[in-house]
This record gives structure tokens, sequence and C-alpha cells, in this order.
């Protein structure tokens, strides 16, 4: 069974905000900053990944810097909708490590990814590879990144 999810108070808002911006924060900085001892914090925080809040703790990583230099974000349109066949495509693209972001969306289009890749030519084999390839792939529409202005995954607290 999940864990019961508490109330975010004040003082778990302002720990997501320094975790947000710097994970490696030490807890007895976390706690000088916004008044609590470095255990309390470290129940907070504990808690928080617990329950989810939290979900992960990584490096992000400059895409071009290990050459993946082009960003492309595609619409991707399918021909069936059924429960069955839009959870085998969200699956598809949850295992492409090309894939960096996908949603399921409402419009046009039924989803939307944001792809990164060294080369056009390994963005025409994954083409290949997750849309040509399928059956159910009506259509899909690529957008190719000019420039990264602002890219995260900060939520606003």
């Amino acid at each position: 069974m999940p864990p019961v999810q508490q109330q975010i108070d004040v003082f778990d808002r302002k720990i997501l905000e320094i975790l947000q911006r710097d994970n490696t924060t030490p807890q007895r900085t976390i706690g000088e900053a916004i008044g609590l001892s470095a255990p309390a914090v470290q129940r907070r925080i504990k808690r928080m990944t617990e329950e989810g809040v939290i979900r992960a703790n990584v490096a992000i990583i400059d895409p071009v810097a290990v050459g993946q230099t082009i960003t492309i974000f595609v619409e991707v349109e399918v021909i069936s909708e059924t429960a069955e066949q839009i959870e085998q495509a969200k699956r598809e693209f949850a295992t492409a490590a090309e894939i960096q972001q996908c949603y399921y969306v409402t419009g046009e289009a039924d989803f939307v990814l944001v792809v990164v890749v060294p080369s056009m030519a390994d963005y025409e084999a994954l083409t290949r590879r997750l849309f040509f390839g399928n059956n159910n792939v009506k259509r899909f529409r690529t957008f190719v990144a000019m420039d990264r202005i602002k890219v995260g995954l900060g939520v606003p607290i």
C-alpha cells in the first residue's frame, strides 16, 4: 500500500526550492537557510522521497558535451487510439534512449516527443524504427531546435 501523502508545508517547499537548484546541498546548509536542524531536513527529504514528491536525484547532462548535438520535437499522430495500442506506443517511446521526454496529448497530435540525437542520420534511423516500422503511426511532424533557450524540469514551488 502506498504511503499516505502528507501536506507539503512551507519548510518542505523551501527544501524543494533548494534541492531543485542543487540536490547536493548539504542538509546542514539547507537547515541553516530555512531555520531547521539537519536531522529535521533529513526526515523531511526522506518522507518526500518515499511519498514520491521527490521523484529522482539525477545529474543533468549537457547533451552537446556527450555528442547529442541535435534536439528535435516530434508530433506523432496514431491511426487507432484503443487503450491497448496507446499503451503499446507509450511503452515503445518510453524505452527508446533517444527520446528524452514523451507526452500523450490532446489535439491533432497524440504524442509529443523530445528527441536528442548526434546527427540527422541517427534521427532518420529512429524514424524508420519507431514510425515507419509501426503500422499504427499515421503521420509524424518534426521540428528541429535551432537553439536551446531554456531547458529544465524545475517546478515552480
